[in-house]
């Protein structure tokens, strides 16, 4: 494509609002959009858009594509990829921004090779190049021990942005954008994977990724038991419950507990860490701490290369007073 301009975000599918990570993605695109002193875009995808359409507005978007097909009140990875192409295509942007989510994972590579260019995946930061005002993208490699810029040479750029890699911009009710209606053709043969079943996990208290405390144990925790105990003290806190790895490929709590490369993604003010040793892996998920608090019997473990305070000792003795502690401070 010729004479390409301006930021596109491609939102992730959320019925009724416009999902965290597309607030994200508007603020990762905002600053990108105003380095270049172009247009930010975003496209949302469903059939009842304009609750969706009003909140990206407010959080940094200059023009909204409501992008509607009856095929998309639910997600279907084919008909979400037929919408995102179609719409690339016709808003012809020089940066296309989607997150890496379940369904940024899905989508975005395929739709890099339907545009004929590179795919910039896992991107922790990325910015303007001031000499060729080219993208620049930040990304770790060599499992999360280096962190790698790369550009692309082509346009549009695709880049894919890990969640909570940016902070929503605060929302600004007085802002005003424009609402393009963006009604696409989807041709019914294409679709060739479909949602057969919706499975919902129940999950109480605070989302892991979402939470400001996170309590996480590792392998040397010795089974599932010690997680109660983990519990008990992220409750204390207002906080959710994480766990290595290890934890979760050794069975002792769901994968949905898991941080890290292959896990979630988490930026709380407080992460307290119980005999996890601090692979790099694992500290790919939780670098955007505020605050970590190392708790391990192994002094040479590498988490405390990491932490900002180290309790070197036994998880049984340390973490069952560090909670009587709390309790005391909370009651009075």
């Amino acid at each position: 494509m010729a004479d390409e301009s301006g930021v596109l975000v491609l939102a992730d599918q959320a019925a009724g609002d416009l999902s965290l990570t597309s607030m994200e993605l508007l603020a990762a695109g905002r600053g990108l959009a105003d380095s270049l002193g172009q247009e930010l875009a975003i496209g949302i995808f469903g059939d009842t858009l304009d609750q969706p359409s009003s909140q990206a507005i407010s959080h940094g978007a200059d023009k909204v594509y409501a992008v509607t097909h009856p095929m998309l009140a639910e997600y279907q990875v084919d008909v979400q990829l037929a919408a995102m192409e179609a719409l690339v295509k016709e808003a012809n942007p020089s940066i296309v921004l989607l997150a890496r989510t379940n369904q940024g994972r899905e989508l975005a590579p395929r739709l890099a090779f339907r545009l004929g260019v590179g795919l910039a995946q896992d991107c922790l930061e990325v910015s303007v190049d001031a000499s060729s005002g080219r993208l620049l993208a930040n990304r770790p490699v060599y499992g999360g021990n280096a962190v790698a810029v790369v550009s692309c040479n082509f346009s549009p750029q695709v880049a894919a942005i890990r969640p909570k890699a940016y902070e929503p911009l605060e929302a600004d009710a007085s802002r005003q954008g424009q609402v393009v209606s963006f009604p696409v053709e989807i041709d019914a043969s294409q679709v060739r994977c479909r949602v057969v079943e919706t499975v919902k996990e129940e999950a109480e208290g605070i989302k892991l990724e979402d939470a400001r405390v996170v309590v996480s144990g590792g392998r040397g925790l010795g089974g599932p038991e010690p997680f109660s105990i983990l519990e008990d003290l992220a409750k204390l806190l207002g906080g959710a419950v994480g766990a290595s790895r290890a934890a979760v490929d050794s069975g002792w709590v769901p994968s949905s507990y898991q941080v890290g490369l292959t896990g979630k993604t988490i930026t709380p003010d407080l992460y307290i860490t119980v005999a996890i040793s601090g692979a790099s892996q694992h500290m790919a998920g939780c670098s955007g701490a505020k605050v970590i608090v190392a708790i391990n019997k192994d002094a040479e473990a590498n988490i405390f290369k990491e932490a900002r305070y180290a309790v070197v000792g036994d998880w049984e003795v340390v973490v069952p007073a560090f909670a009587e502690a709390v309790r005391e401070l909370v009651q009075e």
